[in-house]
């Protein structure tokens, strides 16, 4: 069976995010004055083989999220499993 993750990394709401300051900042300049609170993050799309069960695949991304892919102390992630036919 294959599997479609998507997965979305932020940093946490507590944490300043100055590259999303810096996007605002830039999308203000150029006119776009009704952008507030840009949050700037990381979409990763994967395929996942092998493993027959959804539960096995969410067990298994959300350990490599914690393990690789985020940073738990200041990010937080979300996933979205599908089927693949």
């Amino acid at each position: 069976m294959e599997w479609l993750v998507k997965i979305n990394i932020q940093l946490k709401e507590s944490i300043l995010d100055p590259q999303g300051q810096a996007v605002q900042a830039g999308l203000n300049a150029l006119g776009y004055n009704n952008v507030s609170d840009l949050n700037v993050g990381k979409y990763m799309e994967l395929k996942i083989t092998d493993l027959t069960d959804k539960e096995q695949v969410k067990e298994q991304v959300d350990e490599m999220c914690r393990r690789l892919l985020a940073n738990p102390v200041i990010e937080d992630y979300r996933f979205n499993i599908e089927e693949m036919a």
